[in-house]
């Protein structure tokens, strides 16, 4: 393998036709062998075991093998039926039906049928999901004409919504065992039932889940593994250790420790890619928070981002995979991604230095608390290079360190913090994971991982209002252009870098990356090769 990934990566996200049923998939080898455990490792542990209503990476990696969803994508995001055999579009774009695959059952026996769709849309996905309030916030009914008939009917058209039907962020949930109950707390989030290829055994949170085959998958004769055990692990170097030892057969995106992946790949024992990502387009990025009175001023926000060196981020702590980020679009969404008349912050302390004192914090008056996401080690790694970055400017940073639970409680419901390092999840189309950063009605205190910084403009508002409903391709494309301006100019949020994830398997784990979900895809075609 060529570690400098970049050529390996596929390009044009954005340019795919909504209406698409059929496209290219990867070529899957037919299993030689039957049975065995994969132990999976990842981290930090999930809080619940369904993504219906996270958007947190734990969750929606062990949340996909238990339940399928409408859609799988492509490697180049076309749409790959799943829950869903096919689908139509009215000509007005106002009504989406799905047809629904029959003869499918959720674990415990009862028939899935478009009562579950119809209820995870309404009360799930628009309520309660951080990216599902905005891609669905124009779906104002579901129809169920019958059991297996879901008409999505829209307040106006939604060109981004059929790019994000997967069930690692928008999962059905049984109608028949939640509703009339709070989602939130539904003992069934701990215990759950889904259609996918495998069944919950066990969960011990802090250490491991196992799932089992499901005998009765809708997908005939699959899966091939009979046992999935994920491993919760939050230091890197164990990890690497359990890889290297055998004790782990796989690790994704942001657990492993990059500088150890040449040595990993010298050793002819792993296979190591860079696909199965383009579902997700990562970006690092600082969220501040525009309620904390130091940080609503926009001199502040600027002074920091001049005295940050975003290469030097991407060269020490992610070791050159990805790229210095300079809008909230990732660079992958080549169609839309647009930098030209883009407010940049260049690397300049002594402009930061200027601009902190026009706030009123000549150097070495200025205190300040930074929250790093715990999820791998990179964002606390950069908020430990800030730390010594802001130093120079003479600023004072301390780095506060909790856990996932303690961390998404003091950001997005308790509000207690100034700023963090985070990770957003763009997707494929920006209406998926970017809009929920920007658009002020996504701000909600208690839903993470959306508008964290309390950033509202109505200027923002009616751009992303109308990108998420415009289907002419270059009016689209101006929009978000202006969308990128506005937000750079505004600077809710500061974009570090363009993220390059991981994943490493044990050369005995066949078909891990299969498409554009990777290792979030539910691991029906997976088989391991008892020689290896």
């Amino acid at each position: 393998m060529n570690l400098t990934r970049r050529q390996m990566l596929l390009s044009s996200l954005s340019a795919i036709a909504v209406a698409s049923v059929a496209g290219p998939v990867a070529a899957i080898e037919a299993p030689q062998s039957e049975g065995g455990t994969l132990t999976f490792v990842i981290s930090p542990s999930p809080q619940i075991l369904t993504s219906a209503m996270t958007t947190s990476g734990a969750e929606q990696v062990v949340s996909a093998k238990i339940s399928d969803s409408l859609f799988t994508y492509d490697f180049d995001m076309n749409i790959q039926p799943q829950l869903a055999e096919s689908h139509e579009v009215s000509d007005d774009g106002l009504r989406v039906t799905f047809n629904l695959r029959q003869g499918v059952k959720w674990h415990d026996g009862t028939p899935f049928t478009s009562k579950d769709v119809a209820y995870t849309c309404m009360e799930v996905w628009k309520v309660l999901h951080g990216r599902g309030r905005t891609i669905f916030k124009d779906v104002t009914e579901v129809e169920t004409p019958d059991e297996h008939t879901a008409v999505f009917v829209m307040a106006s058209p939604s060109p981004g919504m059929l790019k994000s039907l997967a069930a690692q962020q928008t999962q059905i949930l049984p109608a028949h065992l939640y509703e009339g109950t709070d989602p939130m707390t539904n003992p069934y989030n701990l215990e759950p039932v889904g259609t996918g290829p495998f069944r919950f055994v066990s969960f011990v949170a802090g250490d491991n889940l196992v799932l089992e085959k499901n005998p009765d998958y809708w997908d005939e004769n699959k899966p091939h593994i009979d046992t999935l055990v994920f491993r919760f692990v939050s230091d890197p170097a164990t990890v690497t250790a359990g890889l290297e030892s055998g004790e782990f057969d796989l690790v994704n995106q942001s657990l492993l420790p990059k500088p150890d992946i040449p040595r990993l790949e010298e050793s002819g024992n792993f296979d190591i890619t860079t696909r199965g990502y383009e579902f997700q387009n990562e970006v690092q990025m600082i969220e501040f928070n525009l309620d904390d009175p130091v940080m609503s001023d926009p001199r502040v926000r600027q002074a920091l981002a001049c005295a940050i060196d975003k290469q030097w981020i991407t060269d020490n702590v992610f070791f050159g995979y990805g790229k210095a980020a300079n809008t909230p679009l990732h660079y992958q969404l080549t169609q839309l991604y647009d930098e030209t008349d883009v407010p940049a912050y260049d690397y300049d302390p002594m402009r930061a230095v200027e601009l902190l004192e026009e706030a009123g914090y000549p150097r070495g008056t200025l205190e300040l608390t930074i929250d790093p996401l715990p999820y791998g080690e990179y964002q606390n790694m950069t908020a430990n290079y800030l730390r010594e970055a802001f130093r120079a400017i003479g600023v004072t940073l301390t780095v506060r360190n909790e856990d996932f639970a303690g961390f998404v409680k003091r950001v997005y419901t308790d509000r207690d913090f100034q700023f963090t390092v985070n990770l957003l999840t763009g997707g494929s189309d920006p209406t998926i994971g970017t809009h929920r950063t920007f658009w002020s009605e996504s701000f909600q205190q208690g839903v993470g991982f959306s508008n964290g910084s309390h950033y509202m403009s109505d200027e923002m508002d009616a751009i992303l209002e109308a990108a998420s409903a415009e289907m002419d391709e270059e009016a689209r494309i101006k929009l978000y252009h202006d969308f990128q301006k506005l937000a750079m100019t505004d600077l809710p949020v500061l974009p570090l870098v363009a993220v390059e994830s991981v994943t490493v398997a044990n050369r005995r784990v066949h078909n891990h990356t299969i498409n554009a979900h990777g290792s979030y895809a539910n691991f029906a075609d997976v088989w391991l090769d008892p020689k290896a």
